[in-house]
């Protein structure tokens, strides 16, 4: 198991994901529970193969639109199927590792901590599937199943998190970040963001005397997250014009 999980950081460093995915799939395989170092990899791993793939999704989304607006039919189809593809692929690799952390959950993990990590994991996968699955050219064809199956397990993690995680800690900060950042892209509600934002944040705040010295680097930089979001989610609500600045998530 040492050796794999080696194994596995080297396809890390060398950005060789496919790689670490495949070694990861044999630990979990082979584990009787993940500890966080393994849960870490098996997290990165899948994140950086789905997130290629979302930032090539919406690159190529806005150039459709741009396409149509300047009269390239064709260029614009063409740009669709690649969307197309993309979707495809994405599909794939997201219900690979929700039925993976379906089984981790049920067989794998007990702990708390462990299980809002895993079910935080599971509403993130979701979400990377509403974001092209809620949009005008699928929605018919793929309905609401998967922000349905975000907002779930997002409110489960909470639940625990809420009960078990003290404010400050990474995981909890985590979940509330990409669950703000849930409601404001995909079920697009920026009050009910900003709201779920601000309340962790300011819980954090109070109790960051107590925070844990090996959690704070961790703990500070999502709360920094948490705030940029913030701001650029205030503007809109204020009307003011947008930068071009990105929501920020992990």
């Amino acid at each position: 198991m040492e050796e794999l999980v080696y194994k596995a950081k080297l396809a890390e460093q060398s950005e060789r994901y496919e790689d670490m995915v495949k070694i990861m799939k044999k630990i979990v395989q082979d584990a009787t529970e993940l500890s966080v170092d393994q849960r870490n990899l098996l997290s990165v791993g899948y994140k950086n193969l789905v997130g290629l793939r979302r930032t090539a999704w919406r690159s190529i989304s806005n150039l459709i639109s741009k396409e149509e607006s300047r009269g390239r039919a064709k260029h614009a189809e063409l740009a669709r199927a690649y969307c197309v593809k993309l979707e495809a692929e994405m599909d794939s690799l997201c219900n690979e590792i929700l039925e993976m952390i379906s089984e981790i959950l049920a067989n794998k993990q007990n702990n708390p901590e462990a299980r809002v990590f895993f079910l935080k994991m599971q509403g993130d996968y979701y979400r990377y599937m509403a974001e092209y699955q809620l949009t005008p050219e699928n929605s018919q064809k793929y309905g609401n199943a998967s922000a349905d199956n975000a907002n779930k397990v997002y409110q489960e993690a909470m639940k625990i998190a809420n009960a078990e995680l003290p404010p400050t800690h990474p995981i909890r900060l985590g979940l509330a970040l990409n669950y703000s950042v849930f409601y404001y892209e995909v079920k697009e509600q920026p009050q009910q963001a900003c709201d779920m934002a601000r309340s962790a944040f300011d819980q954090a705040i109070a109790e960051l005397d107590n925070l844990d010295e090996d959690q704070y680097k961790d703990s500070t930089t999502i709360m920094q997250l948490i705030r940029d979001n913030l701001t650029l989610w205030n503007s809109e609500l204020q009307n003011e014009p947008k930068d071009g600045t990105q929501v920020e998530d992990l």
